[in-house]
Formats: C-alpha cells, sequence, structure tokens
C-alpha cells in the first residue's frame, strides 16, 4: 500500500462543501483516507484578484501507480466541474499529488514531490498538521521544519464557517 499526500482547493461556491466531495470521491475510486488536516483559508496564490481559498491536505493508502492516481485525480476534478482555463485561476476545485511515499517522479504531466510545496504556506501548514515529521525526500528535511523556513508571506487561516479573510 502507498501513502500519498493529497492538497484540496477551492475557491468557486461553496468551497467546503467541494472538499467535502473531493475527499468523497477521493476515497471511494483512490483508496481510503487515513488522516485530514483541518480546513485552511488564504488569499490567492500567483493570480491575487480572485476570491479566497480554502485548502486541505489529506493522506491516502493506494494501490494505484503516481500516474494511474494523477489520472484519476484529474477525474475527480472533472466530475466536480473543474475547468482549466487560466493559469492560478478561478477554480471549483484543485486536486495536486504532494507526496507518494518517498518517491521522486519527473515527468512532464506529474512532479512528486510538488516541486514548489515547501514555497506555499497554505501547502505547508495543513501539510505539517497532519504530517510534521514526515522527511521531504529531496530536501532532506521535516514538514515542520519546511512550514518553519518557509518565505511565503500570505497569511493562513484556520476556517471556521462564517469566518472570511478581511
Amino acid at each position: 500500500m502507498n501513502e500519498v499526500y493529497i492538497l484540496l482547493g477551492s475557491n468557486e461556491g461553496n468551497r467546503e462543501e467541494k472538499l467535502g466531495k473531493a475527499v468523497s470521491i477521493i476515497a471511494e475510486t483512490c483508496g481510503p483516507v487515513i488522516r485530514k488536516s483541518s480546513l485552511y483559508e488564504t488569499a490567492a496564490w500567483g493570480l491575487e484578484d480572485q476570491p479566497d481559498f480554502l485548502n486541505q491536505v489529506i493522506c491516502i493508502n493506494t494501490q494505484f501507480s503516481p500516474e494511474s492516481l494523477l489520472q484519476k485525480t484529474q477525474q475527480a476534478e472533472l466530475t466536480l466541474g473543474r475547468q482549466r482555463h487560466i493559469k492560478w485561476g478561478q477554480r471549483t476545485i484543485d486536486i495536486d499529488i504532494l507526496l507518494y511515499n518517498e518517491a521522486v517522479v519527473q515527468q512532464p504531466n506529474l512532479m512528486i514531490p510538488h516541486p514548489f510545496l515547501q514555497d506555499r504556506r497554505f501547502v505547508m501548514v495543513p501539510l505539517a498538521e497532519i504530517a510534521p515529521d514526515k522527511i521531504h525526500p529531496l530536501l532532506h528535511q521535516s514538514m515542520k521544519e519546511l512550514l518553519k523556513n518557509c518565505q511565503d508571506p500570505l497569511p493562513v487561516r484556520l476556517f471556521q464557517t462564517g469566518n472570511q479573510l478581511d
């Protein structure tokens, strides 16, 4: 069984509902969810003139290869209404494979570990919540160390229904 960490994000529609549906689809089609982070809200990264994102990291056990898992997560995005128009643009759902065991995969359409996870606070906060001692296979630092050294200035706040970023 393979241990995989996946980032979920949404900034369109009912974000909390979209994340919940994504977790359900992934559990049904990819493998059981063994850990889930809290939900976190942050301003959009990259293309900033858009609604705030809600993010969560989940850990699953899967029998699928990284390539098959990517196909399944992309199908889950399509099922939830994802359309790819603008890089870093608004989206109903975004599903990214962050870590796959200790594997290093470098293909044109799939890079594991995710090449920018250590640079994005919205990834590191939920990832360090559920896997603080997990070691990055290339950087050889724990997730809590990477979070401590993350230079991303965007605030990441614990999400509570009705609590929006200012």
